[in-house]
């Protein structure tokens, strides 16, 4: 079993920042990949960045340039820098994570809002 915790989320104005971070219950070294996503009621969760394990990074085009993704394994934590937030970018952020045996973890998610 992984636990993942995510924070960092919050209120935001439009053209602000925030980083979000999830820590991992175990070594993240190891694992395929981690990656974030995020969700809106009434849609469906959509892939916002990746980052496997090799440290090759995808990111959703609505975020490029915006948003990045890294991990500390030192920590075994894994961010999401969000710049230029729009109020578009507002959803719940969720952490998930593919173990070496490709198991899937999600983890509880945490609220961006982006307003003025």
């Amino acid at each position: 079993q992984v636990q993942l915790v995510e924070s960092g989320g919050g209120l935001v104005q439009p053209g602000g920042s925030l980083r979000l971070s999830c820590a991992a219950s175990r070594n993240i070294g190891s694992f395929n990949f981690m990656a974030w996503f995020r969700q809106v009621p009434g849609k469906e969760r959509e892939l916002v960045a990746s980052i496997t394990r090799s440290n090759t990074t995808n990111y959703a085009n609505s975020v490029k340039g915006r948003f990045t993704i890294s991990r500390d394994i030192a920590k075994d934590t894994v961010y999401l820098q969000m710049i230029s937030l729009r109020p578009e970018d507002t959803a719940v952020y969720y952490c998930n994570a593919a173990t070496a045996s490709w198991s899937m973890y999600w983890g509880q998610g945490t609220q961006v809002t982006v307003s003025s």
